[in-house]
């Protein structure tokens, strides 16, 4: 398998990627950045033989799919692709425990040392269960999942005899894991790395992952490679070398800009105790989790509520928006009462789009995917409607390129998913209201929107919108908000 290579995927007459140059270096570590949708995982798999020639026209290396699969098929059988999503690889039908021993990574040798590794102290009670159960939707979690299957990964690169050439390609590996686990995973991968090298391409959108290395593996730097997939047309990209200095510049500089809470009038108070699906959430000021307080977001304030995944954070931005029915919670939302007793209705008229707007985490779910990019505008209950010209100013500021008729044509299910997420954003923010609900806005976006959004957001904190934001991106809203506004979910 040649390590520099054009590949082409094609479903009838529509291109999905189409790269002259989709490259890696052999026996070293590559991550690759990218908008969500963008073609990242589909090259991925392509490469690494995964996808369907019956279903999709491939070449690679300028070889139809199938002549490709032969040649391929002793270096696939030696390495190993993490999923995205651990549910498509694991089998509901075989207890977790099973599937970590079976096939090419049967036995148990060096199991327990490297469930260790991704699991701490704390979590053994918890990771003895996730070994005898069956996997269901929501148990294991997400993220307890994905080290199943990264365990499953450290398996196999444990057996990878000396001189055999391997791909172990891992997509998305750190999605649903907090900044601990991602940093055991990436440390382990490392270490595993510098005891026996193989050729790995680690697919993300966590930047933050650069500091990391550059702070905790900066001998294995000239063995690590940042590349970045940008899109040339329709289907069409190209993968360029990202320099770690622009965002660790952009990031010290962002720092540099922190700004002092405003002191304006509270837009929400919500009561630091709420209760729903039966179980009980606390607020509280320390990551200890034992000054319990009520959160206080006051116009011109971003507020930024912490905890691991899992816990419970969409869950309370949902309850705020009215979305879901809580067993018991009390707020003030722009001077008025609410708590589990209001009726959904009085959401729906007065809180959707008037007092707060969500940004959702998933785009599909805040918008109509069979709209187009203008209807998803046209039918916002906006002060003022927006013109044709209006819309596309308004677009800019997220959106590159040309935005013509043919794109404000363009329905929404053939975007890609971070032109999805900044249609999510720029959606919310067109309404104007004073409270912004924030999850995960940045989710699935490429640097240079990650840049425009801070911006935006810092701009409209300036004007005074009140934000609840929810991220696991830590390490950039740590530069946007001060620790005064920082909150803990337990």
């Amino acid at each position: 398998m040649s390590d520099r290579q054009r590949v082409t995927i094609a479903s009838g007459n529509r291109t999905i990627a189409d790269i002259d140059d989709f490259s890696f270096v052999s026996d070293e570590i590559t991550f690759l950045f990218g908008e969500s949708g963008i073609g990242k995982s589909m090259l991925c798999k392509a490469v690494y033989g995964l996808l369907d020639p019956s279903e999709l026209d491939i070449t690679v290396g300028g070889l139809p799919y199938r002549h490709y699969l032969e040649e391929t098929a002793a270096i696939v059988e030696s390495g190993f692709f993490v999923f995205q999503e651990p549910s498509s690889h694991l089998n509901p039908l075989m207890r977790t425990g099973e599937q970590l021993r079976e096939g090419s990574i049967g036995g148990t040798e060096s199991e327990e040392e490297i469930l260790d590794r991704l699991w701490n102290e704390n979590d053994r009670l918890t990771l003895k269960g996730i070994l005898d159960v069956y996997p269901k939707p929501y148990r294991p979690s997400g993220g307890e999942k994905q080290r199943i299957l990264l365990a499953m990964a450290f398996k196999k690169i444990r057996l990878l005899p000396p001189g055999v050439p391997a791909l172990f390609v891992f997509d998305e590996p750190t999605g649903s894991l907090d900044n601990r686990y991602r940093n055991l995973f990436l440390a382990f991968l490392f270490e595993e790395w510098a005891r026996r090298p193989f050729t790995a391409l680690v697919i993300t959108h966590d930047y933050s992952i650069i500091s990391e290395i550059y702070a905790n593996a900066k001998g294995l730097v000239d063995r690590i490679h940042f590349r970045e997939l940008r899109r040339k047309g329709e289907g069409s990209v190209e993968l360029a070398d990202f320099r770690a200095a622009d965002y660790l510049t952009w990031l010290q500089t962002t720092s540099a800009k922190k700004k002092i809470s405003h002191t304006g009038e509270p837009v929400l108070t919500l009561s630091s105790r709420f209760s729903i699906f039966g179980t009980g959430h606390r607020i509280c000021r320390d990551e200890e989790r034992r000054q319990e307080t009520d959160l206080v977001i006051r116009a011109g304030e971003m507020v930024y509520v912490k905890a691991p995944s899992g816990a419970g954070k969409t869950t309370l931005a949902k309850v705020v928006m009215g979305l879901y029915e809580a067993d018991k919670f009390s707020m003030r939302l722009s001077g008025v009462p609410v708590s589990q007793a209001t009726p959904r209705a009085w959401f729906e008229r007065e809180v959707w789009g008037k007092r707060a707007g969500m940004v959702f985490q998933h785009a599909d779910e805040a918008l109509d995917l069979e709209a187009t990019v203008a209807e998803t505008f046209a039918g916002l209950p906006l002060k003022r409607a927006m013109s044709r010209s209006d819309l596309t100013a308004f677009l800019g500021g997220l959106f590159e390129g040309t935005l013509d008729e043919a794109f404000l044509s363009r329905k929404v299910k053939f975007l890609s998913g971070g032109q999805k997420q900044r249609l999510n954003l720029l959606r919310t923010i067109a309404m104007h209201p004073p409270l912004i609900v924030l999850d995960e806005p940045l989710n699935g976006l490429d640097f240079d929107s990650v840049r425009k959004i801070i911006a935006m957001l810092d701009d409209l904190r300036v004007k005074g919108v009140a934000m609840l934001l929810i991220s696991h991106n830590e390490e950039i809203f740590d530069t946007l908000v001060g620790k005064e506004c920082v909150y803990y979910l337990a």
